[in-house]
């Protein structure tokens, strides 16, 4: 065989290779978002309290975002192929439990086992593109096909649940991953190689618990609280977290090799690119969770129906992050953050009009204007992270941002969720803390029905302020903190 043929075999294997490890990067993108639609039809099934149904949603995120660093570490010591490997078993037992859970408490530890897993899948498969492109511009392609993918599957998780559901029961949504996981474990081992890193220092087991627990502990206590109203075990529970919290972040300090280099908050840019993977990502979940109910619940459409009206807002969302990478070269990071916040404010602002007689227009001019600004976000956060701080330091920032991105995810239904069903607690009939759970009542007056249908309406037009409010102070942040030609990571390529 001679060179050329050599270098094409190689190329070859190496695009069947990126196609094989884009698999467990749709999964674990698309878990985040495909129970959006899904959950009416699992609360009917499974009748889970209103905040099992938010733990249900997001602790998932939760799970994915407070390991995502701890496992890059991982990997790096004991092979990246052998952690996906494991990592996706893992996923598919995970999937599996879930779409057979008897409860929602078992559905909760199944979505839980699965954030662990997808943990262990994101750092693994991007690290393992440096070993398939060692040419720098086709490992950029690979890369930024790597980034489209992920983001698309979060634009498209809601209209791939909207799609099973209308012909199969509730757990197809998790059944959906097996046939991936099993072509992903036969083929993996003979188009992937092992991916091995000398990083110094080990992984501190301590900063990973103290994360994880300060993190669910606060959450805790602001979803009961938004249920429940305030109790005494609540409040107590939320200050432990925010006081482990307040631990783990001192001990990065003293840490010759923290989890999360917090110093690099210093750098306004880094910060602001952070920043905004978190609060998107967070509006997006939360307005496409609360979306999801809106056009089943109070709209009575079916679940098909409303996974079609997703559909155009799927698709500004994907070919936006598509093209991004090409306008940002001629128009800077500065403009295009600002393109980013603004068009997503205005989008969220668009759902004010929509009300419990209608709206589906509303909902998908929305979800179009939003998803430019979406887009945008999923293409240069990591970039402009990487490119404020030292090289050097790149690892370090890329890891901050693909974390900041999991939890942004699951701080939106957390947060946003939390936020709308306290207003739907105070404004509702007062006969149970979700719509769902009150459209199920038997012998419900219609006024109880209209006023349950307000409610959450209001609760919708809130927490579309909020985060709209929320993106134009960033969009103020941006103009003050970046400089008119913002530091870029041309230099570098995406961390692994």
């Amino acid at each position: 065989m001679g060179l050329k043929q050599v270098r094409e075999a190689s190329g070859l294997r190496a695009w069947f290779g990126l196609v094989v490890v884009l698999g467990p990067v749709l999964l674990v993108s698309m878990d985040g978002s495909i129970l959006f639609l899904a959950m009416p039809r699992i609360s009917q099934a499974l009748n889970p309290s209103a905040d099992q149904a938010l733990w249900v949603l997001d602790v998932y995120g939760f799970a994915v975002g407070s390991l995502l660093i701890a496992f890059g570490n991982i990997g790096d010591r004991y092979g990246r192929l052998r952690l996906l490997w494991v990592g996706a078993t893992v996923f598919g037992l995970g999937s599996a439990g879930a779409a057979f859970a008897s409860g929602p408490e078992v559905l909760i530890a199944c979505r839980a086992v699965m954030g662990v897993a997808g943990a262990t899948l994101l750092p693994s498969a991007l690290a393992l593109l440096s070993e398939l492109f060692p040419d720098p511009r086709r490992r950029a392609r690979a890369i930024g096909i790597f980034a489209a993918a992920f983001a698309a599957g979060f634009a498209v998780g809601p209209v791939v649940g909207g799609a099973l559901l209308q012909r199969f029961e509730w757990g197809a949504v998790f059944l959906v991953n097996l046939p991936v996981i099993g072509l992903f474990l036969v083929f993996a081992p003979i188009l992937l190689r092992e991916v091995r890193t000398a990083r110094a220092g080990r992984v501190d087991v301590l900063s990973v618990v103290l994360s994880a627990v300060g993190l669910l502990s606060v959450i805790y206590g602001l979803k009961h609280v938004a249920t429940q109203g305030f109790s005494a075990l609540a409040v107590g529970i939320g200050v432990v977290g925010v006081l482990v919290l307040a631990w783990f972040v001192r001990r990065q300090a003293r840490l010759e090799h923290p989890l999360i280099e917090f110093a690099l908050f210093r750098d306004r840019v880094f910060t602001v690119a952070i920043v905004t993977g978190v609060v998107p990502l967070a509006a997006w979940s939360a307005a496409a969770y609360l979306a999801g109910v809106y056009l089943q619940e109070v709209l009575g459409l079916s679940v098909l129906h409303a996974a079609l009206l997703a559909l155009p807002g799927a698709a500004v969302l994907t070919f936006t992050c598509v093209v991004t990478p090409m306008v940002v070269d001629r128009i800077g990071k500065r403009t295009a953050l600002l393109g980013c916040h603004s068009t997503i404010a205005v989008g969220l602002l668009l759902l004010l009009p929509a009300g419990a007689g209608g709206g589906v227009g509303w909902y998908i001019a929305s979800t179009v204007v939003a998803g430019v600004g979406y887009g945008i976000s999923f293409s240069v956060v990591a970039d402009t992270a990487v490119g404020a701080v030292p090289p050097e330091r790149a690892g370090s920032a890329g890891a901050i941002a693909e974390t900041g991105n999991e939890l942004g995810n699951a701080l939106g239904i957390a947060l946003l969720g939390s936020l709308a069903a306290l207003v739907f607690r105070l404004d509702g009939p007062g006969l149970a803390p979700t719509p769902a759970e009150t459209f199920q009542l038997p012998a419900l007056a219609a006024e109880a029905v209209d006023q349950a249908k307000n409610a959450f309406v209001s609760g919708l037009h809130v927490v579309a302020i909020a985060a709209a409010s929320a993106h134009l102070v960033l969009a103020l942040l941006t103009l003050r903190w970046l400089p008119r030609s913002a530091r870029t990571g041309t230099d570098h390529v995406l961390p692994v």
